[in-house]
């Protein structure tokens, strides 16, 4: 478990992290968020003891991480974004050193092997590290932070580099790793948060700007809900149809389409579930519904809602 209290960070006068407190649960991935400069980096760091706070505390299963450093890092796995690779070793021997490194007590050659096949890099693991693609030196780089089987897991950026298809056996990988580590993802590759995370925190300005699942998220920051609906049908009735409905509060026609398809996009009183109704009402007169999607925002969209900086300062006055 990680959990930081009220912690702050200082460059003289300027504070890159300001009283932000959060929690990540055992078996927990959590995403973390952030635009240039606003502390993301800084937290990760101090999370990982290589900086230390100007008030506050961060605790990795329940040991701070200021007052007993090398406790805390023992149930520590970092993956910076630039993975720290000696690469005049080959895989096998980097890995052997970061195991003596670590004063790991695990089997040696089972523990290594294990990790190899766990990130799919023992057919390379005696080639030196120079040598290889920046695919498998990212894969390499996660190795090192899985050695020691540490509960706790810091991943910065840690599909950077790698190609579609390798992207999606980190993102099984990071999953299958949280049902038994505790991990902090970081990435700028919102898609991925999204598929891999369980919950999100958008750090903008060295504060908190948000705290919560991406769902409940693009719920709560959607001030209009709405639905885009397309269906086969004559404009005029269709419409009149859907105006008629409970708790509709606006029909827009957006786009008059071939073979009498038409999409609209449609608005609901809050708190209102009106898909059940639309869809009966529709069919008793033979209308089918060809495409209906939620209109919430996407995660793109409420990273750049909750980090823009009107909107955030109506944040900081709620």
């Amino acid at each position: 478990m990680i959990e930081v209290k009220n912690l702050s960070k200082s460059y003289g006068s300027k504070k890159a992290v300001d009283n932000i407190s959060f929690k990540v649960n055992e078996s927990e991935i959590l995403g973390f968020l952030g635009p240039n400069g606003a502390g993301k980096s800084t937290t990760m760091n101090i999370l990982t003891g290589y900086l230390s706070s100007t008030q506050g505390e961060a605790r990795i299963n329940g040991i701070d991480i200021l007052s007993d450093p090398i406790a805390a890092k023992k149930n520590i796995g970092y993956l910076p974004e630039h993975p720290p690779l000696y690469t005049d070793m080959t895989v096998w021997e980097y890995l052997d050193f970061v195991y003596s490194l670590k004063k790991c007590k695990l089997p040696k050659k089972s523990h290594l092997e294990e990790i190899c096949t766990l990130v799919k890099i023992s057919d390379v693991s005696h080639r030196l590290i120079k040598n290889l693609s920046k695919g498998y030196q990212q894969r390499v780089g996660l190795a090192q932070a899985l050695v020691g089987n540490p509960s706790v897991l810091i991943l910065d950026e840690p599909t950077v580099g790698l190609d579609p298809n390798q992207i999606i056996e980190i993102r099984t990988l990071i999953k299958k790793l949280g049902k038994n580590h505790t991990i902090i993802l970081s990435s700028h590759i919102l898609p991925e948060v999204q598929a891999v995370c369980d919950r999100i925190v958008v750090i903008n300005k060295g504060r908190i700007a948000a705290d919560d699942s991406a769902e409940n998220l693009a719920s709560n920051l959607s001030a209009d809900h709405k639905l885009s609906v397309r269906i086969e049908g004559p404009v005029r009735e269709v419409k009149k149809i859907l105006e008629a409905i409970p708790d509709m509060k606006k029909v827009i026609v957006v786009k008059e389409m071939a073979d009498n398809i038409t999409e609209y996009s449609i608005e609901s009183k809050e708190n209102t579930d009106i898909r059940k109704e639309m869809f009966n009402r529709l069919a008793s007169r033979k209308y089918p519904i060809l495409l209906l999607k939620s209109a919430e925002l996407t995660l793109e969209e409420i990273f750049i809602k909750l980090t823009n900086a009107e909107f955030y300062g109506e944040e900081l006055k709620q």
